[in-house]
């Protein structure tokens, strides 16, 4: 997959008391971004609960670089910057374009599998490293 995004509307409830994007609506963006990709290649809720396994996240940092106001057309595009072979540790970058043109934010977040059962980290089943393997690369992309 060369390309994985999300167009994301602007809501007025999303914009802070100067009028441009309240910080944690990135947040909110990179998390739709990051379960729609997981869940348009097969890995669903359904499954997750089937396996007893979901995605936590140990770090999660934005850099904001523009601002975002707005009547801005905002598209966030997701590729996975680093990976175990089995994909239980991971991270992921989400780039937030504004307009089409204008870098406004950069999120990263590092992640894992935790069994949810036993609530201790796990290693997921084949399938589910197979699914992650498929986003898009970081140019420098390290497999671990």
């Amino acid at each position: 997959m060369d390309v994985y995004s999300k167009k994301v509307e602007i809501r007025w409830s999303d914009l802070d008391p100067n009028f441009h994007l309240r910080h944690s609506v990135y947040y909110d963006w990179g998390a739709y971004t990051r379960i729609s990709f997981l869940n348009e290649n097969g890995l669903t809720p359904q499954l997750m609960i089937q396996h007893h396994i979901g995605p936590i996240i140990f770090r999660e940092e934005c850099v904001f670089k523009r601002e975002i106001q707005f009547g801005d057309t905002v598209e966030v595009f997701l590729k996975l910057a680093k990976s175990t072979k089995d994909a239980a540790r991971w991270t992921m970058i989400h780039e937030v374009w504004k307009n089409t043109d204008t870098l406004s934010a950069v999120i990263t977040i590092d992640g894992a599998w935790i069994d949810t059962q036993i609530r201790k980290l796990a290693i997921p089943p084949p399938m589910f490293a197979d699914k992650m393997h498929l986003l898009p690369k970081t140019e420098n992309f390290e497999l671990v």
